[in-house]
């Protein structure tokens, strides 16, 4: 009876170790939803894109998103930057190196509240508005979905720097840390097409 006992324990933590965390697992599953949400958005996109014979629509200031293009590539190169330094926080906590795991992920932080700074900024400094034609409904609804994505992935990594800064992730357990950068990897991915998308296409 001790034998069997003995046998299931070990069997346990066996597929534990081999499995995927719940928080990653979820964060997957949830991506997965994401990337239906977006893939909707972007297909609307399209349809009013090849709908409309003149893109963006002449009279606003949609037609200088091309020529002014500069400060949005540097916010773009500072989010994949933050993309890199979230995964190095992985590695490093995968390691057991707690500090260095802070370190990278309050880096990502500051990348990830630049960015938005900078985005609400660009706001301020567009020729149009949502409600200038079915380009500035499109362009801003698309990036303000995304801003707002890239708000609740700051909000995650700053409570995985709370609990990082309480030491309680280590080598063997840190699933929120590698559920979130997961979440800000396709955030990441989701700006770059976007990017792509709206000002050089």
């Amino acid at each position: 009876m001790s034998t069997g006992a003995v046998a299931t324990t070990g069997h346990g933590a066996g597929h534990g170790k081999k499995g995927l965390g719940n928080p990653v697992l979820g964060m997957l599953l949830f991506i997965v939803s994401e990337i239906m949400f977006f893939a909707g958005l972007f297909a609307a996109y399209f349809n009013l894109r090849t709908a409309t014979g003149i893109w963006p629509p002449e009279g606003n200031g949609a037609f200088e998103l091309h020529s002014e293009i500069l400060f949005p590539a540097i916010m773009t190169t500072l989010l994949v930057l933050s993309s890199v330094t979230c995964q190095f926080a992985v590695w490093r906590i995968r390691r057991g190196d707690r500090q260095g795991m802070n370190r990278a992920l309050l880096m990502t932080v500051l990348l990830g509240v630049i960015f938005l700074i900078g985005q609400a900024y660009d706001y301020t400094q567009l020729g149009f508005g949502i409600a200038d034609g079915v380009f500035g409904s499109t362009f801003y609804v698309l990036t303000g979905f995304h801003g707002a994505h890239v708000l609740g992935g700051v909000l995650m990594l700053t409570v995985c720097l709370y609990r990082g800064g309480l030491g309680q992730f280590s080598a063997q357990h840190h699933d929120m840390v590698e559920a979130t950068s997961i979440y800000w990897h396709f955030v990441d991915v989701v700006w770059i097409l976007l990017f792509a998308l709206l000002y050089i296409v």
